[in-house]
């Protein structure tokens, strides 16, 4: 799992990229929550399910702008307007 976050994170720095919303995630690629956004309602509830800073999120597949991932063992389907919120 390491080995993959090292390649995933190699791939955003040589592309100039440091930090991205969910949005621009490519699927099936590793990536570590670096911040979540949002007023404290919208934080709290992504936190509640899972989104937390540090923590490991996979793009499973997108849905007309919605996202499925891949975050704490679980499948979640969000909004491209929560996507935007969480920064990777």
């Amino acid at each position: 799992m390491a080995q993959k976050l090292a390649i995933a994170n190699c791939k955003h720095k040589m592309m100039g990229v440091d930090m991205m919303p969910l949005t621009f995630a490519i699927p099936g690629e590793l990536n570590i929550i670096k911040k979540v956004g949002g007023n404290p309602e919208v934080k709290r509830h992504l936190e509640n399910l899972g989104f937390v800073t540090g923590t490991a999120i996979t793009v499973i597949n997108t849905i007309g702008g919605n996202m499925v991932v891949s975050v704490r063992d679980s499948r979640v389907a969000i909004s491209s307007e929560m996507a935007k919120k969480i920064i990777i």
